[in-house]
């Protein structure tokens, strides 16, 4: 074992919250050491690199949208429904501009100006601010004005993830901070009073033989592996097994360890203990999402919450037209209101259909995806219409034969269909509450179907991640112990901890979430220090 380290502050994990935790700490005086499980960036890199934010942001102005603190608020009641304190919510709101710009002042670009013009679940290059989740949909337009807050960081096609890592990363080590890749953090070292002083860890030697090659699958499978993890299950376990062969144990201590390790979605154990019904979707994450970050906590004396909260994406759009139809489970019932945000729509469908639905469409509304093809969706997208277009789809003649050639009951489709029709050719407007601009009338044939269930096909996966994790004291961020009180030296953040959307997801909420929450976790350890 070599000599352990000295730091003042330990983050393990190295997505965005364990670099908001860095650079807070590292800001105030602090030094700071992150290991990360892999090479940095967790989730966050792979993701669309979207920042939900608002109460009138510099972006927003930009466009011209008028948001505040009590409209942001409004909204964000109805989707974080008590996951946290209104105290707490109301913070996340009120530092919601700053939080903007304290990323830029990381080197994060975003870009203000107008929105799309039409219902998208991620934008075009044209566009780097938008309606990122329910705000224009039934029931939270009567709840708020809509504003847009889904800030994209400012990169091209789905680099934007990746690239907002990179400015945090680089941010982080222009402060000083110190980084160790390939460092597998097993166990949490205590005091005798239960303070946490430090943590024990598994690290790569570079310059064993087998490093490049463990770099090369690790490299090649990372993106892949987040949306396919069946395709590369394979290579990742292997590169797991390299990862051990040429380990050495380790410490490091500090009076201070913040856990931003992600969630445990990759967890299968967990997942089907504490949320046996998510078990189908696919799995959103890296391989340190196997929730060992949470572990530690409760290794600790910690306490998690809300472990049983997945957001499923069944995201229909782009293009818009996707959202004209109709989405069914298998006894013919609306599912929701199809302009619903993915995660909404997905969170429906797998707790109240058993995760199985379809779309069905008439001969217009197929006709009209065709056309929005091309000014609507990125490139990566477009495969997947593609193959829904092509082989991925059923079509019939009539309502009750697309219901025959999917085993949906005739009747109960037959039924949800008149009464939309019935509903939209009169005053009382969709039965679901579905923008009217999406509520064109479905009568005319060939109708064409879509099966959106949970395990429809590896091309068209329902991806998703978990919610839950370790509750901490929200004013510093402090992991609570489960006898009160809190674990002293333990903090956690992001999706290892409970935080705001571990209830409800909508797109940039977790990764706000992240900079908020681990900027709380590395101020306060830094602050405690003096």
């Amino acid at each position: 074992m070599s000599t352990p380290r000295e730091y003042d502050v330990i983050v393990v994990g190295f997505g965005a919250a364990g670099a908001a935790a860095a650079i807070e700490a590292a800001d105030r005086g602090a030094r700071v050491l992150v290991l990360d499980r892999g090479y940095g960036g967790g989730a966050t890199a792979y993701s669309g690199g979207i920042v939900y934010a608002g109460a009138g942001t510099a972006e927003q102005r930009a466009g011209g949208y008028v948001d505040s603190v009590e409209n942001m608020l409004a909204y964000l009641d109805q989707e974080v429904a008590g996951a946290v304190t209104p105290e707490t919510l109301r913070r996340f709101c009120e530092q919601s501009p700053a939080m903007i710009d304290w990323l830029k002042a990381q080197g994060v670009e975003f870009r203000g100006g107008a929105v799309p013009s039409y219902k998208t679940s991620y934008p075009t290059d044209d566009h780097y601010l938008y309606y990122s989740g329910n705000e224009k949909a039934f029931p939270y337009v009567t709840h708020a004005q809509p504003a847009p807050r889904g800030h994209r960081v400012l990169a091209p096609g789905m680099s934007s993830g990746r690239v907002l890592f990179e400015r945090l990363r680089d941010s982080a080590k222009a402060k000083g901070v110190d980084f160790v890749p390939l460092a597998h953090v097993h166990g949490l070292i205590q005091a005798d009073d239960g303070r946490v002083t430090g943590v024990r860890y598994q690290v790569l030697d570079h310059g064993h033989r087998s490093a490049r090659k463990h770099r090369l699958i690790f490299k090649g499978t990372g993106k892949l592996g987040t949306w396919m993890p069946g395709v590369v299950e394979g290579a990742v376990a292997r590169a797991e097994r390299l990862r051990a062969k040429a380990s050495s144990e380790t410490q490091a201590h500090a009076p201070a360890v913040i856990l931003a390790a992600g969630g445990f979605i990759n967890n299968r154990d967990w997942v089907k203990r504490y949320a046996p019904e998510f078990l189908k979707i696919s799995p959103l994450g890296t391989v340190g999402d196997d929730g060992t970050g949470i572990r530690l906590g409760l290794d600790a004396g910690g306490v998690t919450d809300k472990m049983g909260n997945v957001t499923a994406w069944r995201f229909l759009s782009p293009p818009s037209a996707f959202l004209e139809g109709l989405s069914v489970g298998a006894d013919g019932r609306r599912i929701v209101n199809e302009d619903l945000y993915g995660a909404s729509h997905g969170n429906v469908m797998m707790r109240e259909f058993g995760g199985t639905g379809w779309a069905i469409y008439d001969a217009a509304t197929w006709r009209k995806i065709k056309e929005q093809i091309k000014e609507q969706t990125q490139v990566f997208q477009r495969l997947q219409i593609w193959y829904l277009r092509s082989i991925g789809h059923k079509k019939a003649a009539t309502i009750e034969g697309i219901a025959e050639k999917n085993g949906i009951d005739v009747t109960g489709l037959r039924k949800t269909v008149d009464e939309y029709n019935h509903g939209i050719r009169s005053s009382a407007g969709d039965p679901a509450h579905k923008d009217p601009s999406l509520c064109p009338p479905m009568d005319r044939g060939p109708f064409y179907s879509i099966n959106i269930s949970a395990d429809s096909s590896m091309f068209y996966p329902i991806p998703g991640l978990t919610l839950g994790g370790l509750v901490v004291d929200e004013t510093t961020g402090a992991v609570r112990h489960r006898d009160g009180g809190v674990v002293p030296g333990l903090y956690a953040a992001g999706r290892n901890a409970v935080g705001v959307c571990s209830n409800s997801y909508v797109s940039g909420l977790s990764i706000s979430d992240c900079v908020f929450s681990g900027r709380r976790a590395g101020a306060d350890a830094a602050a405690r220090l003096h």
